[in-house]
């Protein structure tokens, strides 16, 4: 299997690059940083596979091209291609530049439909092909103080929908579309934020290679779209069950309280115009190694959960009886 991975140098993209490499596929290998790029590499190929780094900026339709010729020119084919890369930029959404939420809009949206054109022209020259795309679980149920980003993926998961549904009579062609839920990756570190406060991952962080491996499985076993990380899964239940104002209250008030610090931070444009070299791993350091293995945590979060959705089921239900 031969795989392209945007974003590859760190989070979700490196340790999906470790997963394929591990598995013994080969691996093509695109982000900005080239140094970060060429770590990975390195460690695919002490796993047994062949990887190639192809420097790469997403948001240049051209530089996205380069990276399918480049794949085809090594291997051949492209059995699976999956868009990656992305940034993150918070802030009140009036207050944000409006040249950051462009540039947001070139790497995200932009760079995502120009990995999805190429792949898919050599998806129907060769009959056959896998493309994964990483939304968000904000692209189902919003995020405040994170819009742009919102929107981004949103529009990630519209085009994979429409893909899959232009692609319908292509039997052998899939299009997969990632929602995971707050994962441990350097994106926090690496995001803009115009918030007057210092980001913070929510709890509960589920690891990366988590991801990796539903990405993978995939590959296996196509599917139009999944969730991956249990918040994901709730708080879209949630959403369907309590009243959207309700819902729209609880996600405003445990943003502001949950992602962010009593920290203050000036305006940083983190990683919007070009990579940042530190942090250049898997993990972000959001969670212990060992969180896995406590799971009180994650119990008072679903009690939490579970509590709320009974609150808007009693409320959602006594707003539809005294509309008779």
């Amino acid at each position: 299997m031969i795989a392209v991975i945007t974003g590859a140098s760190s989070g979700i993209g490196r340790a999906t690059a470790l997963k394929f490499a591990s598995k013994g596929h080969n691996v093509v290998l695109a982000a900005r940083f080239g140094a970060g790029l060429d770590q990975v590499v390195q460690e695919c190929e002490e796993l047994g596979a062949k990887a190639v780094a192809v420097p790469t900026d997403v948001s240049l339709e051209e530089d996205v091209n380069r990276v399918a010729d480049r794949a085809i020119e090594t291997f051949g084919q492209i059995d699976v291609w999956i868009n990656n890369a992305a940034v993150s930029l918070f802030g009140h959404f009036e207050e944000i530049p409006t040249y950051d939420i462009r540039q947001l809009i070139e790497i995200n949206l932009f760079g995502y439909m120009y990995g999805a054109r190429a792949a898919v022209r050599q998806f129907r020259q060769q009959g056959y092909g896998t493309l994964i795309n990483i939304s968000s679980m904000a692209a189902v149920n919003g995020q405040p103080y994170c819009v742009p980003y919102t929107i981004s993926k949103a529009g990630i998961r519209g085009m994979s929908l429409s893909l899959s549904q232009e692609l319908a009579d292509e039997k052998d062609i899939h299009v997969c579309c990632v929602l995971p839920a707050v994962i441990d990756t350097p994106i926090f570190q690496h995001a803009a934020n115009y918030m007057g406060k210092r980001i913070n991952a929510p709890a509960p962080v589920i690891p990366a290679e988590k991801v990796a491996k539903a990405i993978y499985k995939l590959t296996k076993h196509p599917q139009e779209e999944i969730m991956v990380g249990s918040m994901a899964r709730m708080m879209r239940a949630q959403r369907l069950i309590m009243p959207l104002r309700m819902f729209d209250k609880y996600m405003q008030k445990m943003i502001k309280n949950k992602h962010f610090k009593n920290e203050e931070s000036g305006p940083f444009q983190g990683n919007l115009y070009g990579p940042m070299t530190n942090w250049n791993k898997v993990n972000g350091g959001w969670r212990a190694e060992d969180a896995g293995k406590d799971t009180s945590n994650a119990l008072s979060i679903i009690t939490t959960f579970a509590s709320l959705a009974l609150v808007g089921f009693v409320v959602g239900k006594a707003f539809v009886q005294s509309d008779r």
